[in-house]
């Protein structure tokens, strides 16, 4: 006996429809794509007309990849896997773990912004020193203020927690600053690669 129109739609999977906010962050983080890649698109097209690049800079040869840039690069990426252990606790329920991954990830956040402060103190060129400071001064400067403006969505996100408005059945806001931390990371690569390692 063939089962009737209503019997097949109650057996149905239902379809998950992506939720508004994290639909939001797909969208948010689609537009800074563009943004950056502006920026990179701009540095690779002044560089193609160089024939030596880095050109001259002031008091210094040029910049170095050790120690601080290394490290920079290790602490964000090494946040990266704090917060997804944070998205994977809250999955499972578990909130304290999700409060406690949420914090070491925005100390990771914190360090690195002091130390990139700290490599700018040192370096001993302007952002008006040439085309080439210019570029690295905006485009690195730019990233800082993504992950510092990531760094207080995720403390936002945090206070939440405590509000208890996280559970393993609702964490869309947790899933947001996630992709959004990770796409700061992967911002932060790309610049790091550009910068130190493609000199």
């Amino acid at each position: 006996m063939s089962a009737t129109p209503a019997t097949t739609q109650a057996h149905a999977p239902e379809r998950q429809a992506i939720p508004l906010s994290l639909f939001g962050m797909i969208l948010f983080i689609s537009s800074e794509v563009m943004f950056f890649g502006g920026f990179f698109g701009a540095y690779f097209d002044l560089r193609s007309g160089y024939k030596i690049w880095p050109p001259p800079l002031p008091h210094i040869e040029q910049i170095e990849l050790w120690p601080i840039p290394l490290i920079l690069t290790v602490v964000l990426v090494t946040s990266s896997f704090t917060m997804q252990a944070g998205l994977s606790a809250i999955k499972q329920g578990d909130v304290r773990g999700l409060r406690r991954w949420l914090k070491v990830t925005i100390g990771l956040g914190a360090i690195f912004l002091m130390l990139q402060l700290y490599d700018y103190s040192r370096l001993g060129f302007g952002i008006k020193d040439g085309v080439y400071a210019t570029m690295f001064y905006t485009m690195t400067g730019f990233h800082f203020a993504h992950v510092f403006g990531g760094a207080l969505f995720l403390y936002v996100i945090l206070l939440q927690s405590y509000q208890g408005e996280f559970s393993a059945q609702e964490h869309t806001g947790v899933e947001a600053g996630t992709l959004y931390w990770h796409f700061v990371d992967i911002v932060w690569i790309g610049l790091f690669s550009t910068f130190y390692l493609l000199r």
